[in-house]
Order: C-alpha cells, then structure tokens, then sequence
C-alpha cells in the first residue's frame, strides 16, 4: 500500500547475499526492525485485523445477552375490572396468580419459564453476576498463557471456542442453577477473548497504525452489540433458547476461521526465541521487501532471555516486582473498576427507565458507535491520561443526574444516561489502548488482562445493584451509584504517565529505562 522503506529495499548496485542494512551502528533493536517491516498497513494485516475484530462481535453478544433472556417479560391483567390489578401493580402483591397473565408464552424468558418474577434479588441476578464472575476467575487463571506458553492465536482459538461450546449447551438448562453455572463457564472462557484479540491486532501493525486497528476491534464489539436486540426483536415470543442458538453457533464457525487463518504475533515468536516461525510470519503479512529483515532478525540479541522458559505465573510475577510496574497496575485497574461499574450495569439497568426493552437496548448500541468512531478519528491526537480523566468525569455527572426527580428530568433521564454509557464507552477504549502502551510486550497481554477482569469485576456487582434497586422500587438508585464509582476511580489516572506517540517496548528492562529516563527528566 506504500513505498518500501529504505530497510526493506536492497540497494541497486548491491548484490542479494550482503548483510541487510541497519538502523543502529552497533547493536540493531528488535522494537526498530519490527517498526520498519511494519511501518505501512498492507492488505494481509488489515485482513488480520478485521479476521481478529470478528471475536469480540461474538463477545458483545454473549456479553448482554442476558438483558433479553433474564428481563421480566410484560403482562396484563386478566380481568380488566379487577380493581386490585392495574399498570403499575406489583404481581408478587397480586392476591391470586390467576389475575394477571403473561403477554407472550413462558418460555420466553428464564424470568417466566422459571417462575422467578417474586424470587429475591440475589435469585434475579445470580445468571449475569456468574456470568461476569466466570469472567473475572477465568482473566486471573488463562491471562497469563497467553503470554508464556499458549500465544496470542491459541488463547484467542481456545477462548472463542469454550465460550461458544458452553453458549450452546445453556440451552438445554432446566433451571436457574444450571443455567447459573453455564453461564459462569461462557464467562470463564470468554475472559481472554478481548485481551487477546486487542493486544494481537496491535502487534500485528506499526506504531503508526496500532491507534487506529485497536479502534476496529472495538468497532467489533459496538456491532455485536448492536445486533442483539435485532435478533431478539426478530424471534420475541418465541423461547429465550433461540437466541443462544443464534449466536453461539455463527461463533463456533468462527474457531474454525481463526484455527486456519490468523496469524500469531511476530513479536511474541521472537519473544519466545522462535525467530524463523517469527519472520515467517512477518513475510506473511508485511510488504514484499520485508524478506531481507531475515538476516537481520538473527542478529538480533535481547537484553533478557526468550520466554519459552517462563511458567503461567512468571508474567504476573514480573508485574510485582517491578515498583513502577506494580503502581500503573494498580492505577489502572481502579480505574477500569470504576468504568466496568457504569459500561456493564447500564445496559442491563435499562429496563428501571420505564422505557421500550428493544429501543432503549438499540440506543446504547447505537451509543458505541459514535464513541468508536470518535476514538478511531482522534486516538492519534488524544493524551491518553486526560482523555480518560474527562470521560469518567462526564460519565459520573449524567449517571448520577438520573437519579433527581421531577417531570423534567425524567424527560431527560433517557438522554442523560445515553451521554453517561457513550461517556463510559469511550473511556473503555481509551483505557485499554493506553494499557497496550503502557507495558512491554513480555507482560502486555497479562496486564491488559488484568485490567479486562477489573472491568468486569465492576460488572459483577452490577446486575446485583440494578435487582436490588429495582426491588426496593427505585430503580434509578443504582445509577447514583454507578456515578459515584466511576467518578471516584477515575481520579486514579492522574498516576500515570502520559504514553501517546511513544513505541512500545518489548522488555521489562526496556521500560523501567524509559520510566528512569521521564522521572529524570521530571526532577529537572
């Protein structure tokens, strides 16, 4: 797509067998070969990019899926001059069951099917908070393969396909508990698909081009998103199984797809001191000229020794023994805590605003697309801190404005919770860029994991927050709270560096020089 570069051309009067040109006198870095084999995107790897961006379409669905098949179903009363029964009665308070009826069969939700429209919060919420639970256990235990022995590819292969096996499965669920526990292993195996296919697209182009590939993959998930309530819409009355079917078995082929056509990450090959399966690779997706950097990857000497000796545990290990790395942990997480609280619990709170199930769902779609695309345009030219910290802050303030009363606001309610999940949307993308940039290749799939499962641990308190306000007849409480939470560990980004324009670097070594090098620069 563009002119090679001067590394990947030979020169005119050269002959085929003369050692490739390099970048430094001395000692050549890995970082700098890969930059220049990779600076242009080529067809191959935008292939790539939009074959891994694929995965987390599958996500988003099984991620909000529940918002259709847990939500209580509407019903009618069934003798319209029962002056017990009307709109706004609470059927748990109803005298006799036989005084209201459901307006589409039972087996249209696990709420009906199940009998649990009088069963406490705890029962109501326990199929997303598993969910989301499986999510966070499985980040903690899986993150780490792919960083040590497993890749990026395989994690990515096997993730997808426990997800969408296990997705299946739930439909021969009988009851809650089951239901419950397959839903826990959708969570489970679910928990690295983002990660994965996020840190993999990104080493798979050049510093130029990773801002703007990451953006397709969270396109990706704005229209998996998106697809939900199109595919409920489509099958609503018929039973909440068809909609598992729908988007488990699409996913199944999709395993296929990634198993046969993408592509492991270069960096990790060479990591991992495969350096012939890494320029493979590299040949595979980069532009023709990339053929000579084969001599000069050879060469190449790191600074620490490949990774094929490293266990599962040796990525987090790392992470806690360096300080620096140990406090941007701890930062981000925090604030990706905060975001997950808002990101997760309001879709699934949509149905306290009193306001169409399938509407209301479309529009917080809808709400991922602007915020994608506004990250895709402007991810070049956005500080990552201060970007995050404005998002969370807005997100906070329209969250808990849902909760003031009067017939004015709850005009607004609708609009200002749209402003607060497009708020958070966007600073879910921004967090998760900025997390790629701010840890080495050795550890950077382990790290953005871990702040994937604190996005979700905000999301497992979330489904119990909005039954239980939703119980107690307040529906709007758990949105003050949401506010409140995001507004709160937003602040926690004001710790860490500012990292847009910077390369990325491949050791742990590497990083703690460039974070001696900005400290010095500090104190001066």
């Amino acid at each position: 797509m563009a002119d090679p570069t001067p590394l990947l051309s030979q020169s005119a009067t050269g002959s085929s067998e003369e050692e490739p040109p390099k970048l430094e006198k001395s000692h050549p870095s890995f970082d700098s070969m890969i930059e220049q084999s990779m600076k242009d995107l080529g067809w191959a790897q935008l292939m790539q990019a939009l074959l891994v961006s694929l995965a987390w379409f599958f996500d988003a669905q099984q991620t909000f899926i529940s918002i259709f098949t847990d939500t209580l179903p509407p019903w009618h009363c069934a003798n319209l001059d029962d002056e017990y029964c009307n709109s706004t009665s609470d059927v748990c308070r109803l005298p006799s069951s036989s005084s209201w009826q459901w307006e589409y069969p039972k087996h249209a939700s696990i709420v009906s099917e199940w009998g649990l429209q009088c069963a406490n919060s705890a029962i109501k919420g326990l199929p997303a908070s598993s969910f989301f639970m499986g999510c966070f256990i499985g980040g903690l235990l899986l993150a780490t393969l792919a960083d040590s022995s497993l890749g990026r590819k395989n994690m990515l292969f096997l993730s997808c396909l426990v997800m969408s096996c296990s997705s299946l499965l739930t439909v021969f669920s009988t009851n809650v508990w089951i239901y419950s526990c397959l839903r826990f292993i959708t969570g489970f195996g679910r928990a690295t698909i983002g990660t994965c296919a996020l840190v993999l697209s990104s080493e798979l182009v050049g510093k130029k081009w990773r801002g703007s590939v990451s953006m397709i993959v969270f396109f990706g998930f704005s229209l998996g998103f998106l697809s939900l309530p199109a595919i409920a819409y489509v099958n609503r009355g018929s039973s909440w199984r068809v909609l598992y079917i729908w988007t488990s078995v699409p996913a199944i082929g999709y395993c296929v797809l990634v198993h046969f056509l993408v592509c492991e990450s270069p960096r990790w090959l060479f990591l991992m001191g495969r350096r012939e399966k890494a320029v493979e690779t590299l040949k595979s997706i980069a532009s023709p000229g990339a053929s000579i950097l084969t001599k000069g990857f050879f060469a190449i000497s790191l600074e620490e020794d490949p990774l094929n000796n490293m266990d599962i545990f040796s990525a987090i290990k790392a992470l806690l023994e360096k300080r620096w790395a140990f406090c941007r942990l701890c930062a981000v997480m925090l604030v990706g805590f905060g975001i997950g609280m808002v990101y997760y619990g309001m879709p699934l709170g949509v149905g306290n605003l009193h306001f169409d199930l399938y509407s209301s769902v479309t529009l917080n779609a809808l709400a991922e697309l602007p915020s994608t695309l506004l990250t895709f345009v402007l991810i070049g030219k956005l500080n990552r801190r201060s970007s995050v910290l404005f998002f969370t802050t807005l997100s906070g303030i329209c969250s808990v404005m849902c909760i003031l009363e009067g017939r004015v606001w709850q005009k607004l309610r609708i609009g200002l919770e749209l402003v607060s999940f497009f708020s958070g949307c966007t600073a879910v993308s921004v967090l998760l860029i900025y997390t790629l940039e701010l840890f080495p290749t050795c550890v950077r799939n382990s790290a953005t994991s871990m702040v994937r499962q604190a996005l979700v641990l905000g999301g497992v308190f979330s489904p119990l927050l909005v039954a239980a306000a939703a119980r107690r007849g307040d529906g709007m409480l758990s949105y003050g709270v949401f506010g409140l939470v995001i507004g709160c560990c937003g602040l926690f980004v004001m710790c860490l560096p500012e990292t847009r324009g910077g390369n990325l670097c491949d050791t742990m070594d590497e990083e703690e020089r460039k974070e001696n090098k900005r400290d010095s620069r500090v104190l001066c």
